[in-house]
């Protein structure tokens, strides 16, 4: 079955620009990223083109621009990651409730420090191996395992904890950070291990969410909602259904000796 472009979101920066001349970020970004694969293609044609037998020039093009693509995505990590150090530098990014105003430096820090992210996140999502999201994540500040699966979700790039075995579904969201109204709330979303996050379900700035839990299709936490370890979460706010037998010893000895159709899990 495939999925739909619109559900291929993986992590994500908000699109809010404080002024104008913070695009100024974009165009640096790009070009540093830009001229370092311009210098790597002068260096392929110097080593292979032949006007004579330029054969070998076109078999090895396809291999320079898949490397390519991941220098350029790198290049991009490298200069943002340079940014943002300065950036934090300047102003420590932190949690809280501030006003959604060009006056608040917490407002106006973390709009900055999104658009920093915005290009070299955009960049390593439309690579097809999910390597690259995984680097993102690990360079911006989420703290995350290579083995998790966050790809399919729309997840936020700063104040956030992941555990091991960690799997978000298709079309949802995990934040740590929130617009409401006036309002900017920041807060560290932390998600335990064995944690499955089903389809277009929403965790909100602040939630922590225990081991072994199951928070259902369509669902949504409030903010800084604690789901406790080993349940099934589900609902709009969410609330618990039953508690997950899914991670119990011995569970695939019970499923070969009983019909799974009729097993009430």
């Amino acid at each position: 079955m495939s999925v739909p472009t619109s559900l291929r979101v993986g992590p994500f920066t908000p699109s809010v620009l404080l002024r104008k001349r913070h695009v100024l970020f974009y165009i640096i970004l790009m070009w540093a990223s830009i001229i370092t694969v311009l210098l790597e293609f002068w260096l392929y044609w110097q080593l292979f083109w032949d006007y004579v037998r330029p054969v070998h020039f076109y078999i090895y093009l396809p291999l320079f621009c898949f490397v390519a693509y991941v220098s350029i995505v790198f290049s991009a990590i490298f200069f943002a990651k340079i940014l943002l150090v300065i950036i934090n530098k300047i102003y420590k990014p932190r949690e809280g409730v501030f006003i959604r105003d060009v006056s608040d430096r917490d407002y106006k820090y973390w709009t900055i420090r999104n658009i920093i992210k915005r290009w070299p996140i955009w960049l390593a999502h439309k690579f097809p191996f999910p390597f690259l999201d995984n680097i993102c994540f690990k360079m911006f500040g989420v703290k995350t395992k290579f083995s998790n699966s966050l790809f399919e979700g729309w997840v936020d790039t700063e104040f956030i904890k992941f555990g091991n075995n960690v799997v978000i579904g298709q079309g949802s969201i995990v934040q740590s950070a929130i617009i409401i109204g006036n309002l900017l709330i920041i807060k560290e979303t932390v998600i335990d291990d064995n944690v499955r996050i089903g389809a277009h379900s929403v965790v909100m700035p602040g939630t922590h969410i225990g081991r072994n839990v199951i928070l259902a299709a369509n669902s949504t936490t409030t903010i800084s909602q604690t789901l406790e370890e080993g349940w099934i979460y589900t609902g709009i706010p969410a609330k618990k259904l039953k508690k997950n037998r899914f991670f119990e010893d011995g569970l695939q000895d019970v499923l070969d000796r009983l019909n799974i159709e009729g097993l009430n899990l």
